[in-house]
């Protein structure tokens, strides 16, 4: 799952309620001031992969006349030059490695910031964290289905992608959120 950067406050609010819910986790300047420091961390890696899709965009545009002569698949096209590029950017494309590389950053940044308080292996709070953007991308794809049924079934039609249909969206994707304790 890509996080979408409206998303990324969601996130970092999940990072940061499942470590006030552990045990072994004190946060002695609050959930929020942890909030805040999770989401800069994730919106500055989602700022690294936005650059090197561009970069890869940049490329395709360049070899478009020679794309289109060979009938090659751009979205496949596009993945393979994303992840022969990744490397050199510093992009992890494997969801699971970014998820736990993520994890390893944002427990350093906390700590660091005196964030975070704990008395037990960090590899326990790592996977406080790295279990919250599992959860979170576990739940993404359900929540959207669920958002995209109710509505569908509104009394009245709400077309995709106008404004009207992203607020309703939006709102209910919260409600979702908060009734999964994800808020």
């Amino acid at each position: 799952m890509r996080l979408k950067p409206q998303q990324t406050g969601y996130v970092a609010g999940k990072v940061a309620i499942d470590l006030a819910n552990a045990p072994f986790v004190r946060l002695p300047k609050g959930k929020e001031a942890v909030t805040e420091a999770v989401k800069k961390i994730i919106d500055a890696n989602l700022e690294v992969e936005r650059a090197l899709d561009e970069r890869v965009r940049e490329i395709i545009e360049e070899n478009y006349d020679e794309i289109e002569f060979q009938h090659a698949d751009e979205r496949q096209l596009f993945f393979m030059i994303k992840k022969k590029l990744a490397p050199e950017a510093g992009v992890i494309m494997n969801y699971d490695d970014r998820y736990n590389d993520l994890s390893h950053t944002i427990l350093d940044e906390l700590y660091e910031n005196y964030l975070v308080e704990y008395e037990v292996n960090e590899n326990q709070v790592r996977n406080v964290i790295f279990k919250a953007f599992k959860a979170f991308a576990d739940s993404f794809d359900e929540i959207d289905d669920i958002v995209y049924t109710r509505i569908k079934n509104m009394k009245r039609e709400v077309i995709p992608g106008t404004q009207d249909y992203e607020l309703i969206y939006e709102r209910l994707y919260q409600e979702e959120l908060a009734r999964r304790g994800m808020l």
